[in-house]
């Protein structure tokens, strides 16, 4: 077990996150476009890299609405997000994320639109499971702290 201060968790995470999600997309691509493992590996990281700075983007511009529905409706701070808005902001991020990365698979596997979508598909429920099962051992192997927790009871 690793115990890590929580900018240097989320560090970590990312990292191995995404660096075995490159690995495993690879692969899953290798698989739904019949060719071998190095052709694919450059979208794998393309749609890695579009993936990441996507989040940034949507997440930014997601939590600016927050703010201004929040002032908009008169409340002090930010409202706990209701399972409605949290449905809409993974509608949002998905659909986005799915608008960027059917014209790069169409590219490069030079297919149509619903092939393209077929492959998103396919990475998106990969996706769900991945980051299930690997949120949960990192989860178990580096475990959550909360330093502020810690000093009061110190």
């Amino acid at each position: 077990m690793l115990v890590l201060n929580p900018l240097p968790r989320r560090i970590l995470y990312v990292t191995l996150f995404e660096g075995l999600a490159i690995v495993l997309a690879t692969l899953l691509l290798a698989l739904l476009s019949g060719g071998n493992p190095a052709g694919n590996l450059p979208v794998a990281i393309a749609a890695s890299t579009v993936a990441v700075a996507w989040n940034f983007v949507y997440n930014t511009g997601f939590e600016a609405w927050e703010r201004r529905r929040a002032l908009a409706l008169g409340e002090g701070g930010l409202p706990a997000r209701s399972i409605g808005v949290r449905v809409l902001h993974t509608l949002g991020f998905e659909g986005g994320l799915v608008l960027l990365l059917i014209p790069l698979f169409m590219w490069w596997y030079a297919v149509g639109v619903m092939t393209a979508l077929a492959m998103e598909a396919a990475l998106l429920v990969f996706f769900l499971v991945y980051t299930f099962v690997f949120t949960w051992v990192f989860d178990l192997l580096v475990p959550r702290t909360d330093p502020a927790l810690a000093a009061s009871k110190g």
